[in-house]
């Protein structure tokens, strides 16, 4: 498998935040892949950090790689380093080179891009799409962090605003502890339709739950009727 090295330095102007609104429905939930839970990931909090904090933190890392992927603090306190993301897609994007095909980004593979500590989770997708040509919008797909906590394998969906090297040097260099998956949002069969008929459908759902509220009024309106005829006979002076 190939490293798949990119930096995402090198031409930061190309990339910009793109904010991402949904009004599908969550498809459902398939068996978690190989054995893990995915988690709703909350607002992380941080406690963000002093520069001698940094410094420190940069320092232990370092002494902690064992692979050469070091982290490099400037003086300005913002620091640069490697994280290494793996793909999980269940269907291959767009390209613009093989339209429909991405064999450079195979299930299971690894990319390791070159970032800062201000690069967001908007703009490593977009990194990670622009390095393998993909046309799909970046709206499709999300950043996860895959961590363990007591022998469980837990997959947590990270916001665009997040800093994935943040995290990376909080937890330390060991991808066993901490790493990184891009996925696609799971949104299921209702991208195919158009928003009139979304809304459409939701008349229909709207109808029938009426429906079906009235014929169980009606339902339980007979049964007190028999109820009370019930009682009456009981209750009749002799």
């Amino acid at each position: 498998m190939s490293s798949g090295y990119s930096s995402l330095e090198e031409d930061a102007e190309d990339f910009f935040f793109t904010a991402r609104t949904s009004f599908f429905r969550r498809a459902p939930q398939g068996k978690p892949r190989g054995g893990q839970q995915d988690v709703e990931k909350e607002k992380e909090t941080y406690n963000y950090l002093s520069k001698e904090e940094i410094k420190e933190k940069v320092h232990k890392y370092n002494l902690a790689v064992t692979d050469k992927l070091k982290m490099t603090l400037n003086s300005n306190g913002i620091y640069t380093g490697f994280i290494k993301v793996q793909m999980e897609l269940c269907r291959p994007p767009q390209t613009s080179q093989n339209p429909g095909k991405l064999a450079a980004t195979s299930n299971g593979c690894m990319n390791t891009l070159h970032i800062s500590s201000t690069n967001t989770v908007g703009e490593v997708i977009e990194a990670l799409l622009k390095k393998f040509h993909v046309t799909d919008s970046p709206a499709k797909f999300a950043l996860y962090k895959r961590c363990h906590r007591e022998d469980q394998v837990y997959a947590c969906k990270l916001s665009d605003q997040e800093h994935p090297l943040y995290l990376r040097l909080v937890a330390g260099p060991r991808t066993d502890t901490l790493s990184f998956v891009l996925r696609e949002h799971e949104i299921g069969e209702w991208e195919a339709f158009s928003l009139p008929e979304l809304q459409n459908f939701l008349r229909i759902l709207d109808k029938e739950e009426d429906e079906q509220l009235q014929n169980l009024k009606k339902r339980y309106t007979a049964y007190k009727h028999k109820l009370e005829e019930a009682l009456s006979e009981v209750w009749k002076p002799d």
